[in-house]
């Protein structure tokens, strides 16, 4: 087996829209968006006989308490190889002290199991003090008829989208990164609200020209008259369209303006020829002092199944760091922050 960097993005895809549990957070968009932000970038396949096993790609994310090689939803590869996940994790730990990180926090993409965290903990893994990305998603089978999909919702997100197709709400798609503009301005006023850090404009718009590049993305609206109620940002990569982010102003939530969005943007995954609409992030039913509980319970209003991911785990570089400064801070955010 070896290891080597990838370059094309024709070889990178073709492997990972293949594997049915990916989804954007390993596409080479995401990636290069990281890259237009002037964060160092990975992209890694170990082979073997001139076959790719698997995958991982991350960036290098530069902060104050310390620098982390960043792997979401990687890697890709199947379980039952562990000579091969050996040879990745032991690569990462190469790439993220050649680029000068402190750790490596990968989440991979494989259900949560005591074989997979066994996995990661023979390869000297141990689990993160911070969440990464989605490890606890709200996933929406979409291969079967719009009648089927609608008959999973829940009664009160049937009578929501009932209420705004009665409203006669402009509802548009967009492609244009100027749009973003509206969105952030949107997200800074939710984001007051619902207590929580806004992502930057320059993020959001970055994330969003990189996918947009190869059709991956667009931007779902919903306005009454000249006033924006809601809006999503969808992905669709691979066998998944992912709602990456959502912003509703108080008039759009009278109008309910955000459910018949998921519901336009799960008719172009249809087209598309997507079998799952990804909600992403929600917390246990019974979890109900969580600051994202409100928002779990809308989603699973759509009548997703849970799916648990291998919560994230570091590789330590400098372990003198790591101990002493990172670890201690990030537990202390992650209960700040009620996450």
């Amino acid at each position: 087996m070896v290891i080597e960097t990838i370059t094309d993005r024709q070889t990178w895809d073709d492997f990972v829209q293949n594997r049915h549990e990916a989804n954007c957070l390993q596409s080479w968009s995401i990636m290069l968006s990281h890259q237009e932000m002037g964060q160092p970038i990975v992209r890694r396949a170990v082979y073997r006989d001139n076959q790719i096993l698997g995958v991982y790609s991350g960036f290098v994310d530069r902060a104050k308490k310390g620098t982390g090689l960043i792997i979401a939803g990687g890697p890709l590869i199947n379980l039952v190889e562990k000579k091969a996940i050996n040879l990745i994790l032991t690569d990462m730990r190469n790439q993220a002290k050649a680029l000068g990180c402190d750790f490596v926090r990968l989440r991979p993409q494989w259900p949560d199991s005591p074989e997979s965290r066994e996995v990661l903990k023979t390869n000297g893994a141990q689990k993160a003090p911070f969440y990464l990305s989605v490890e606890h998603a709200g996933v929406l089978d979409i291969s079967g008829t719009e009648q089927e999909i609608v008959s999973q919702f829940r009664q009160k997100a049937r009578r929501a989208i009932r209420k705004a197709e009665s409203a006669a709400l402009d509802l548009t798609i967009s492609q244009d990164p100027a749009d973003i503009d509206q969105f952030h301005a949107i997200e800074l006023d939710h984001a007051k609200r619902q207590g929580y850090v806004p992502f930057s404009k320059k993020f959001l718009k970055t994330q969003f020209q990189a996918f947009v590049q190869n059709n991956e993305a667009q931007l779902f609206i919903a306005k009454k008259g000249r006033e924006v109620l809601a809006e999503n940002f969808i992905v669709f990569y691979g066998h998944e369209a992912s709602y990456l982010y959502g912003v509703s102003t108080r008039l759009g939530l009278e109008y309910s303006a955000a459910p018949l969005l998921h519901l336009l943007a799960i008719r172009e995954a249809k087209k598309r020829g997507l079998t799952r609409y990804n909600f992403w992030g929600i917390v246990d039913e019974t979890d109900t002092k969580h600051r994202f509980y409100g928002v779990s319970v809308f989603k699973r209003g759509f009548g997703v199944a849970e799916l648990k991911y291998t919560p994230a785990h570091d590789l330590i570089i400098n372990p003198l760091r790591y101990h002493f400064l990172i670890k201690p801070l990030e537990t202390i955010r992650r209960r700040l922050r009620k996450v």
